[in-house]
């Protein structure tokens, strides 16, 4: 399964431009036969280098990178929690994400208009952020009610309601209910209430050329959003970068003296707000990435590949990357004693190559 971000933001942010640049670099949905594209999805690759030498090194039919699921956002305007614009439509189509990425305009232009008359980015992402607590609150009152009926009936349900009190205690003062302290327990319940505020979040600072390059250069530092950083990109040059081939678009960011794409930046900096890292299975047929949660263990890793490698879970084969190119490949890795048989409880690491032994 691919990662799956949500693109939010206010009208006149560049949201859609960001989009059509995504959906531009979208991989080959032959790859993803799973994958359904309608018009705001795209499913695109995410950039490895190590992948690419592990291809150069197999030479295998098929490369498959690991993916990222963007979905275009319509319809948040003031009011969307109580139904304005396209708001139900809009926090049905944010329940299904992983993740949200809020664009916020940082760049100035007198030829498109801001819908409150000024570029103010902490207003922009004041106004998301109140727009989906208000949604969390209406969830969390209906809840409670269905709640305080189940627990007449049932006392073992008294624990849900305990963290449907807290966490409705939390939005009411203005805070999202991803910050909410609760134990492992509490979060794992609190999961099952599908909150707006509960998903990760990162902020996109949308900025022109100007101050891409200003930023890059450290001439120029962005305000932090709600305590956080945002991440610089500017959709129109992510736009022009799509239409460019590798050698032209390499020429084209270093021209502005920017080491890489936003879209690259985006996709690392969602890899690490969600916990997130890559494995590799390489051999003449395909050389492919997959995505597991940092921490997972040999058979969850097998697991994403599929439930019967998962189910019938043996050993692993795992050599790392770095002593895999070192010595030439699989085989040279075993003659030199590099290549490790791992059991369930082995965690995988970032850049593991690896191969499962399983029998169902």
């Amino acid at each position: 399964m691919a990662l799956s971000i949500g693109i939010v933001g206010l009208p006149n942010v560049g949201k859609s431009t960001l989009f059509t640049a995504l959906a531009k670099a979208q991989v080959e949905a032959a790859n993803y036969p799973f994958a359904t594209i309608e018009p705001n999805v795209g499913i695109v690759s995410v950039p490895d280098k190590r992948l690419d030498t592990l291809a150069q090194m197999v030479q295998p039919k098929k490369v498959i990178p690991a993916a990222v699921e963007f979905n275009d956002i319509a319809g948040l305007v003031k009011g969307a929690s109580e139904g304005a614009g396209l708001g139900n439509q809009f926090l049905a189509h944010i329940r299904e994400t992983d993740a949200i990425a809020e664009v916020v305009r940082f760049f100035p232009d007198e030829n498109i208009i801001h819908v409150d008359g000024k570029v103010d980015p902490q207003s922009d992402a004041e106004t998301i952020k109140l727009e989906l607590i208000l949604a969390d609150i209406a969830t969390m009152e209906r809840i409670i009610q269905r709640l305080e009926k189940e627990v007449k009936r049932d006392k073992g349900m008294q624990a849900n309601l305990d963290v449907a009190q807290k966490l409705l205690v939390h939005l009411e003062a203005d805070h999202r209910a991803y910050g909410c302290e609760l134990t492992d327990e509490e979060r794992l319940l609190a999961r099952e209430f599908h909150l707006l505020t509960m998903k990760p979040m990162l902020y996109v600072a949308n900025v022109d050329e100007d101050q891409l390059s200003a930023i890059h250069s450290g001439e120029l530092e962005l305000a932090e959003i709600t305590g956080q950083r945002p991440i610089a990109l500017c959709a129109k040059v992510e736009s022009e970068l799509a239409e460019l081939d590798e050698a032209e678009a390499a020429e084209f960011l270093a021209d502005l003296g920017i080491e890489e794409s936003g879209l690259v930046t985006l996709i690392r900096e969602a890899y690490a707000l969600l916990g997130l890292q890559s494995y590799f299975t390489a051999g003449p047929q395909e050389a492919r990435a997959w995505t597991v949660p940092v921490g997972a263990k040999a058979p969850q890793a097998a697991g994403v590949i599929h439930t019967d490698f998962e189910r019938g879970f043996i050993k692993a084969e795992v050599v790392s990357f770095d002593d895999y190119v070192r010595y030439d490949g699989e085989k040279g890795a075993r003659d030199a004693g590099r290549l490790r048989l791992e059991g369930k409880d082995y965690t995988v690491q970032d850049g593991d190559v690896m191969h499962f032994k399983f029998n169902v």
